[in-house]
Parts: structure tokens; C-alpha cells; sequence
């Protein structure tokens, strides 16, 4: 048997949250999505005047940044890249994306899902979708350790 640890619904909840949050207070609009150790979405929210095209595209980010485990924004500069550069079609997959603010959360080494927002400039997305992996990565940080701690009373 092979047990994979992934993100859950409580964990896309947070994410979402958090981004939303972020993408208020910076006075924007954006779409946001959480998707599975897999690339597969949990959640997907659109905001209120965020671009519909945006939709298609936060998923895509999360997406990519789950299967590959790294930000989708380095699959964009290996893809463009001159020299040790790629085909971003060598992956035979159409929902691979080179653009930012697709960002893997990895918890002891091990990609357990990504987060994403689209449709804010490409720095910001990064920023905020990072933010949101810190917070889940800090959350299960600390839901282990309540565990532990409570599995050694007993």
C-alpha cells in the first residue's frame, strides 16, 4: 500500500482565507486555487470583479506547481531558457503553466499540495500565494506537534 499525505478541505479552507484576505487588503481582485498532492483542485475561488480567464489560469498554477513540486514560475524560466531551456509541450499536458503565483506547500520535504492566485501582476501572485503556503505550512506545522503532545500524556 502507498499512503500519500495531501492537502485536505480544512487546509483549502485556511488557504483560501488567508489569500482572500491578502488580495482585499491590497485593494484587487483575483482568482484563487488549492489543489491536492496531485495538481487535482479542492477549492477555487473567484472574487468579485477577478477576470474570467483567471479562473482556468489559477488552476492551471496550482496544478503545475503540485505536479512538479516547484513554483510554476521556475517551470516558465526553464521553459524559456536558451540553453538548458525546454518545450513547455514536452509535457504533453495543456494545463502546464510557465506564468507565477502557482506555489507548491511542502511539509518535511514532501509536496503535499499548491496554491495559487491569478490575476493580480505576476510579483503580487507570487507574494500572496507563498504567503498561503507559509500558513498552511505553519498550520500542519502545529497540528503536529498538538498531536505529538497530546500522544505523549497519554
Amino acid at each position: 500500500m502507498y499512503a500519500v499525505t495531501t492537502l485536505g478541505h480544512g487546509d483549502a479552507q485556511l488557504a483560501l482565507t488567508v489569500m482572500e484576505r491578502e488580495v482585499v487588503r491590497r485593494g484587487g481582485a483575483a482568482v484563487l486555487a488549492v489543489a491536492d498532492s496531485h495538481g487535482e483542485l479542492i477549492a477555487l475561488l473567484r472574487m468579485d470583479g477577478a477576470k474570467f480567464a483567471s479562473t482556468t489560469i489559477a488552476a492551471n498554477k496550482a496544478y503545475t506547481a503540485a505536479r512538479e513540486q516547484v513554483p510554476s514560475k521556475t517551470i516558465g524560466l526553464l521553459a524559456r531558457d536558451p540553453s538548458a531551456g525546454f518545450d513547455i509541450a514536452y509535457f504533453g499536458d495543456g494545463r502546464f503553466v510557465g506564468w507565477g503565483g502557482g506555489v507548491p506547500v511542502v511539509v518535511d520535504g514532501a509536496c503535499i499540495g499548491a496554491v495559487a492566485v491569478s490575476g493580480l501582476p505576476e510579483a503580487v501572485d507570487i507574494e500572496i500565494a507563498a504567503f498561503a503556503a507559509d500558513a498552511l505550512v505553519a498550520s500542519i506545522t502545529a497540528e503536529r506537534a498538538a498531536a505529538s503532545a497530546v500522544s505523549a500524556a497519554i
